[in-house]
């Protein structure tokens, strides 16, 4: 079972809130992880990612050791975790996106989350998703500005190669 919770929320403390998150978790078969939605090129980005982890710890070539941090490996497109934090809540505002994978949970329990479509992408996000997943101007102009969503989803595809 997968679940998103998106929506806007001030994050006074970013470890305070990962602890939150952690809590949740600990003793429990589910994954949590949150994400910076405005680094996220939309739904079909962070739902591809999660398939992609998932495979990886069925087949046993996963390379975190759970599946929190492997999904955001995967949705960052890298093997290398201090760059995919980048992709990761923030303090101060953020548009949000909390994934539960596993067991069902009650993500009502993020109530300071206002609820809001802000997976979705749109060109605000461009500049930052363009910087996270190194998409060149000259990839832009090949294929187009409206192909960076699947400029991206060749990344997270790419993550088994780089293994």
């Amino acid at each position: 079972m997968i679940q998103i919770l998106e929506g806007t929320v001030f994050i006074e403390n970013k470890e305070l809130f990962l602890k939150k998150i952690k809590e949740i978790s600990t003793g429990k078969n589910i994954a949590i992880q949150a994400f910076d939605a405005d680094k996220l090129a939309g739904k079909e980005h962070l739902t591809f990612a999660i398939g992609k982890a998932l495979d990886s710890f069925k087949k046993g070539t996963n390379i975190a050791n759970d599946l929190a941090k492997e999904i955001m490996l995967y949705a960052a497109g890298t093997r290398q975790i201090n760059r995919a934090v980048k992709i990761g809540v923030h303090d101060g505002w953020n548009n949000i996106a909390i994934v539960a994978v596993e067991d069902m949970i009650d993500l009502s329990v993020f109530e300071e989350i206002t609820p809001r479509n802000v997976l979705q992408y749109n060109g605000s996000k461009k500049s930052a998703v363009m910087d996270i997943f190194n998409i060149t101007e000259e990839e832009i102009e090949a294929a187009g500005a409206d192909k960076i969503p699947e400029l991206v989803l060749e990344r997270v595809a790419l993550v088994d190669v780089m293994k």
